[in-house]
């Protein structure tokens, strides 16, 4: 067992946690496509997640989370070009709209697994690889 491995792994789960706990307080996480979403519930994820796909344009998920009153969101989009222009759009779009884009979290995946995975739908199956190699696959994902 690598201890880099197992470090990387507690690295990212911390980083989970702390997602959890952030989009606890009510703010959602708006991810690329479904399969985001289902990967973020894989990984014990419980509270608001927007997909972007399922509007018809940055506009309208801005409107929206506008519409909601939303102070704040959290962006997770993909680790690959068309994510990381998303996420520069989106970002741009709602400073302008004065609400806050998190992109930490997204920052810290891509830090730690973004030259891994390209996106986060990856993210759970990845996980599950990690805790195979470091030997903590019984632990929760």
């Amino acid at each position: 067992m690598s201890t880099s491995i197992r470090e990387k792994l507690e690295k990212i789960q911390e980083l989970l946690e702390r997602l959890t706990a952030e989009s606890a307080k009510g703010i959602p996480i708006i991810v690329e496509g479904p399969n985001d979403e289902k990967a973020l519930r894989e990984l014990y994820i419980t509270s608001e997640i927007l997909s972007a796909k399922t509007f018809k344009s940055f506009i309208h998920i801005i409107s929206e989370i506008e519409e909601r009153g939303q102070k704040e969101v959290i962006l997770l989009m993909d680790f690959d070009r068309r994510g990381r222009e998303w996420t520069k759009r989106l970002t741009q779009n709602l400073e302008r709209m004065r609400i806050k884009p998190n992109v930490l979290f997204w920052n810290g995946l891509l830090n730690l697994a973004g030259r891994e995975i390209k996106d986060i739908e990856g993210l759970a199956s990845y996980m599950k690889t990690l805790k195979k190699k470091s030997g903590l696959e019984d632990s929760k994902v």
